[in-house]
């Protein structure tokens, strides 16, 4: 049976003794009917992995002790996915596999096909939901590291987080001219392994959007001639980034359906 795994903030040495929140306390006791003496395995994203034991797991407590530690690989890659608001299921599709497929970054911003139209208190809610998402996709597949969900940022603020180092790519269906594959195997851009990438909601981007992007610096590109749905594109894209700059390249990686 594998050691369940849970995602505990903060800083963590052997030989500590921490409190688990109620929602930990309840998927240890009532989800997975773990026992006081069971083992489990922490991660808190920092590049470590703790082995732990469950000391104390009571209705109105938990406490776990941490007996020993690893060091999990250095990632090779950063991808920040900046992405279009779309509806709330696909939004929630697309930050749990955006987790899974190793983005370190999801910004989302109102586009101007975006249907979602959010006030401040639901774009709090919901930022603070994806967060949520993020933390149970990074537990169940793996990751030492949880994205950074951005709050909801506007088009043109969106276009200037981008650092130096970044190869900025913009995803965009009406592209003719230059593809991802191009780009990837360019050779200014071979030995690039950080990547900030625009993908639009449904409906995709407008040529004017394309336009403000390229004139900060982003490159348009397309994945081929299909018109893919908004969440396949964010996913195919960050999969071939994967694949090309990331993990998917080393060997001994493990590679699971769940």
């Amino acid at each position: 049976m594998t050691t369940p795994r849970i995602y505990l903030p903060g800083n963590t040495h052997v030989g500590d003794i921490r409190t688990l929140d109620r929602e930990n306390r309840h998927y240890l006791k009532s989800v997975l009917r773990m026992k006081t003496g069971d083992p489990l395995r922490l991660f808190n994203g920092t590049g470590m992995e703790y082995e732990a034991l469950i000391r104390i797991l009571e209705t109105d407590g938990a406490t776990v002790e941490i007996t020993g530690q690893r060091v999990l690989p250095a990632r090779t890659l950063s991808v920040t996915l900046a992405q279009g608001l779309s509806k709330a299921d696909k939004m929630d599709f697309i930050v749990q596999k955006a987790t899974e497929l190793g983005a370190d970054r999801i910004i989302p911003f109102p586009a101007a096909r975006s249907v979602p139209r959010l006030t401040p208190d639901r774009a709090e809610t919901k930022t603070a939901r994806w967060g949520k998402i993020a933390v149970e996709a990074a537990r169940k597949c793996g990751r030492d590291g949880v994205p950074v969900i951005s709050e909801i940022m506007s088009f043109e603020d969106m276009l200037e987080e981008p650092g130096g180092t970044a190869l900025k790519l913009i995803l965009w269906e009406e592209e003719t001219e230059t593809d991802l594959r191009e780009i990837m195997h360019a050779g200014q851009y071979r030995d690039v392994r950080d990547f900030h990438v625009i993908v639009g909601p449904e409906g995709g981007l407008t040529g004017e959007e394309v336009e403000r992007a390229v004139d900060r610096g982003f490159i348009s590109v397309s994945l081929g001639n299909r018109v893919l749905k908004v969440e396949t594109a964010a996913l195919a894209i960050l999969s071939i980034l994967e694949y090309e700059r990331g993990a998917a390249r080393g060997k001994g990686g493990r590679s699971q359906q769940t």
